[in-house]
């Protein structure tokens, strides 16, 4: 399949820059995953689909301030990092920008509290930095990074929190599972005294939510890998709900990509590892039967990642009434839910 076959035209005005003031009042689109059909509603209309032969899945990863800001020690050069992924305690892989300033050897002063140095230049920008700090890094870059939105955002957040959802828990992401950012307590609340089944699994969201596949051929794209875990009490609670015959709902592309890649033979098996795994027509699901999801950029591996779940015409010509209606797209916009 070609890239562009997953193209559609988005007026930039559609890009929601802030978030609402109630995570729970987004539209929501109810899409029929065989038949293509639509209907709207707002999301917290949603607890009404699911009872107590449903589980939902939710990614509980959260968003490090994960951009910070610092100088370059030999020429005083503005540096600018994100982190993507920590390789050990005190080593990391970043996204550098300028990165042609940063070669192997280089040292870069964020605050009096910490430093790093190059130890591996990478392709695209990325390096590989080793830190220098006392203390807890975690309590550091709480201090002096800042929340890493997306690019096409070009408002300031003003409460940080707006781009955590209400149940993150894991420190770890380089973005925000934004799916997740719908639900309030008082959803999550109302689903459980239904009986629904809430399970929650980790993916630490990376590099691969700002990547764009750059290549005409689809399969020729490669992800980035993304830490995942799975308690092993959490995955037999979800394996014995799907002998059962429970419909398994994920919550956000992460948490479809969490539990995709730790199923084997319709079980999850494999709760902990790197996953590089990238869903695409004519992908078939092993454990996942419905999904609740934002509006996705075009060409991406995540509306690639919905196609495969549905089907592309039919995907492609809701995102068209989404545009007609005037929803809101991207990280801080409305919500789709495929079933």
């Amino acid at each position: 399949m070609n890239t562009k076959d997953f193209y559609y035209d988005l007026p930039q005005e559609r890009i929601a820059q802030t978030p609402l003031k109630d995570r729970s009042k987004s539209k929501l689109m109810d899409f029929d995953k065989n038949t293509g059909s639509v209907s709207h509603r707002i999301f917290e209309d949603i607890v009404n689909d699911f009872g107590e032969n449903d589980l939902l899945v939710l990614n509980n990863t959260r968003v490090l301030p994960a951009r910070m800001y610092g100088i370059k020690e030999e020429t005083g050069a503005k540096i600018e990092i994100l982190l993507t992924k920590r390789i050990a305690l005190k080593t990391w892989e970043v996204m550098a920008k300028p990165a042609k300033r940063l070669r192997h050897g280089a040292k870069v002063k964020f605050s009096d509290e910490l430093s790093a140095r190059v130890t591996e230049e990478l392709e695209e920008g990325m390096r590989i930095l080793e830190f220098e700090y006392e203390g807890v890094f975690e309590e550091i870059i709480e201090k002096i990074g800042t929340m890493p939105l997306p690019p096409y955002i070009k408002e300031k957040l003003t409460d940080q929190e707006r781009y955590q959802t209400v149940y993150s828990k894991i420190k770890g992401s380089s973005a925000a599972p934004t799916a997740g950012l719908h639900f309030t307590e008082e959803i999550l609340d109302i689903l459980e005294k239904k009986g629904v089944q809430i399970e929650y699994v980790t993916l630490h969201v990376g590099l691969g939510t700002f990547k764009t596949v750059s290549v005409e051929d689809v399969e020729n794209h490669v992800m980035h890998s993304e830490y995942y875990k799975i308690d092993e009490e959490t995955a037999n609670r979800i394996n014995l709900a799907k002998a059962k015959g429970k419909k398994i709902t994920c919550v956000g592309t992460t948490s479809v990509r969490t539990i995709e890649s730790a199923a084997v033979d319709g079980k999850l098996k494999n709760l902990e590892g790197e996953t590089q795994i990238f869903i695409y027509p004519p992908y078939k699901f092993k454990m996942v039967d419905a999904l609740v999801t934002n509006f996705h950029l075009p060409e991406s591996t995540l509306i690639m990642l919905i196609s495969a779940f549905s089907d592309r015409e039919k995907i492609l010509n809701a995102y068209d009434t989404a545009v007609e209606e005037k929803y809101r797209f991207f990280s801080f916009g409305d919500a789709m839910y495929i079933h």
